[in-house]
């Protein structure tokens, strides 16, 4: 297990529990439900709650959303990311229907509120570009909340026109490989590569 210092910030402390628990874990599904309190204490954190006030706010450009990248782990993979989103967003307005293929993806609401919908695919997919989707959930939530993405499950975030921010842990870095995409109205299918990567520093650098 890895030692605790007093010197040590909320990132480093989060990396650090996060890198024991995947190299003590090796079973993916027991490895994300037990990383949710180590997220949780994350998004608890004072001086993080604090740092979020300044991150620069993620656009939605070209086709592709935006993610700061706060970290990316050498040996394990897996990435931290954040989401800002202004409060001049559209009540109602939604990500397009997603899937994030083959990762796995915790978010953490951190502040703001936004609503979570999930979608269960219904048809038989035999069909090239084609898909049949029904919504299964669509729940709201705020600060501390936690949401576990599997791979290829179909989801979707809702702005309630509050700003939010969040912060995302991923298996791998998003945005090197294709993720799917669905439309309920026209019953398409496709797929295109996941956000836009910039890098940013979750806590101000120490002097």
């Amino acid at each position: 297990m890895a030692v605790e210092t007093k010197t040590q910030n909320a990132m480093e402390r989060f990396i650090a529990k996060t890198r024991d628990l995947f190299g003590e874990v090796p079973d993916p599904e027991q490895r994300w439900e037990l990383l949710r309190p180590v997220l949780a204490e994350l998004l608890a954190d004072p001086e993080v709650q604090e740092a979020a006030k300044q991150w620069p706010e993620c656009h939605f450009r070209d086709g592709r959303a935006e993610n700061l990248l706060f970290y990316e782990d050498p040996d394990y993979g897996f990435a931290i990311n954040g989401l800002t989103k202004s409060s001049h967003r559209t009540p109602g307005e939604r990500t397009l229907i997603h899937d994030h293929g083959h990762i796995y993806t915790l978010y953490g609401v951190l502040t703001g509120r936004e609503r979570i919908e999930r979608y269960e695919r219904i048809d038989d997919r035999s069909k090239p570009d084609y898909c049949e989707i029904e919504r299964t959930v669509d729940v709201l939530v705020g600060p501390g909340d936690i949401d576990l993405v599997k791979p290829y499950e179909v989801h979707a975030e809702v702005t309630t026109g509050d700003g939010s921010t969040g912060i995302i842990i991923r298996s791998q870095k998003a945005g090197e490989f294709n993720q799917g995409r669905y439309d309920p109205e026209t019953n398409r299918y496709w797929e295109s590569v996941g956000p836009r990567q910039i890098p940013a520093e979750m806590l101000p650098k120490r002097s």
